[in-house]
């Protein structure tokens, strides 16, 4: 069983966040382990989302779960996303560290991948979590990643350098001491870009800009490249057939006229994606 433990929210109507991390990884025969940081009926973006919070000491709990039922040292991989409170921030990184502990001590070689996706905030939109919680992330996540998927804001903030152009941010995504992903690259103005930075090399991978693309995009990117590194894809080909899984979607999303990633329907397609998406290496 391959199995990827997701720390993120759990939004009941929309594909976004763990629960359409969690849909893509089932497509891609991975299988997901949810532990959800706020359980919501619909996305914020479309009104009261109904639901609220998981409280620190349920998160904590349910990881508890999770450990006693013996799949820590059985992970390919962890994701972190949305969190709610500092203290599920650290319960996460607790969890990544019982990870590695039971993976040491199993001695079989398995080594689960830890990729953050440091959802803190937006262009526009600035910081959309509590300080407290974004600097948790800084401080608990950040040091225990493999990699780390931003958007261009993100990295921004995760640096405190400017990341208005290209050379801007393939600086900043150097200050990390981390490979990275990040979505939102400078691009041009038709296109939107993702930036990889790793072991002193640079890609920018660029695609079509979507006349409207809905929420969860990002969330999908990170569960895509995920399931991509995991079948052993190296860099920058993770990248690209993650990329082309998400523009697929957002694509199939307006032929169907849904406001949603259809992830469901597109199922295993979304491992061989057939959107044009175009690598430049920097």
């Amino acid at each position: 069983m391959s199995s990827v433990l997701i720390l993120s929210s759990h939004v009941a109507a929309s594909r976004v966040g763990g629960f359409v991390q969690s849909l893509a990884l089932s497509a891609l025969g991975r299988d997901p382990i949810l532990v959800p940081t706020v359980l919501f009926g619909r996305h914020p973006g479309r009104g009261a989302p109904g639901g609220g919070a998981v409280t620190p000491e349920l998160f904590a709990g349910m990881l508890r779960g999770v450990a006693d039922q013996g799949l820590s040292g059985a992970l390919d991989a962890v994701i972190t996303g949305y969190f709610s409170h500092p203290d599920q921030v650290v319960a996460a990184a607790q969890a990544i560290d019982d990870m590695r502990v039971a993976q040491t001590g199993a001695g079989d070689g398995r080594r689960g991948l830890v990729v953050v996706d440091p959802i803190m905030g937006d262009e526009g939109r600035g910081l959309y979590v509590k300080p407290e919680v974004a600097q948790a992330v800084v401080a608990h996540l950040i040091p225990r990643a493999d990699l780390i998927t931003p958007n261009l804001w993100e990295l921004g903030y995760l640096t405190g350098a400017p990341v208005g152009d290209l050379d801007q941010a393939v600086a900043a995504a150097r200050l990390v001491g981390r490979r990275v992903v990040a979505t939102s690259a400078p691009a041009g103005p038709d296109s939107l870009g993702v930036l990889e930075v790793c072991d002193g090399q640079a890609w920018l991978l660029r695609h079509a800009r979507a006349v409207h693309a809905p929420n969860g995009t990002g969330d999908l990117f990170t569960a895509l490249l995920t399931a991509a590194l995991l079948d052993g894809l190296s860099s920058p080909g993770a990248a690209l057939r993650a990329a082309g899984g998400v523009v697929q979607a957002v694509d199939a999303a307006q032929a169907f006229g849904v406001d949603d990633l259809p992830v469901a329907r597109l199922g295993a397609t979304l491992a061989i994606p057939t959107a044009p998406v175009s690598v430049e290496a920097l």
